[in-house]
């Protein structure tokens, strides 16, 4: 991947459906790491990808249980790192083992401890646009597997169907 690629979705609709359509790309062990202020839309996008990889029910923000496991096509770690403060409590929520487990891992708030994370994961950074429901994402793949994902999602939300601009 020749850097960061920017996306920008113009409504929660459109964020989750942008999420649906990376669960289509999705493959066991892959590792999302999500950043973003309080609101920008990482649960949104999560929801989406839940709902591409067939989960039944509810995702909530795992902000109090810190990993909530969703099962569908692939298992999804849903993961919130923002109550933690240390990298050391990792090792107490089972964080390395989780990314190995086979499943899909979304990681929010996994900007904060970055030694931490996986050297092939893609990074989303999500931030608001100009309109009150615009939200610009930059995907940076950290490794190849990670680089191939960003740039077939871009690929993916850029088609007429997908209603986004990548």
């Amino acid at each position: 991947m020749d850097g960061p690629v920017a996306m920008t979705t113009t409504s929660e609709v459109q964020t989750a459906e942008f999420g649906r359509r990376l669960s289509d790309l999705l493959a066991p062990d892959d590792v999302l790491s999500l950043a973003g202020d309080l609101g920008a839309g990482k649960t949104c996008l999560v929801q989406g990808i839940a709902s591409g990889l067939g989960v039944l029910g509810h995702v909530a923000s795992p902000t109090f249980n810190i990993l909530l496991v969703h099962h569908g096509r692939l298992t999804l770690n849903h993961m919130d790192l923002y109550r933690l403060d240390r990298a050391d409590q990792l090792e107490d929520i089972d964080f390395f083992a989780t990314l190995e487990s086979g499943g899909v891992t979304a990681i929010e708030w996994g900007d904060k401890f970055p030694a931490s994370m996986p050297d092939d994961r893609l990074e989303i950074a999500i931030r608001r646009g100009e309109g009150d429901d615009d939200r610009v994402f930059e995907l940076d793949g950290t490794g190849p597997r990670s680089a191939e994902l960003a740039r077939a999602w871009a690929d993916a939300c850029s088609d007429p169907g997908g209603g986004g601009r990548a």
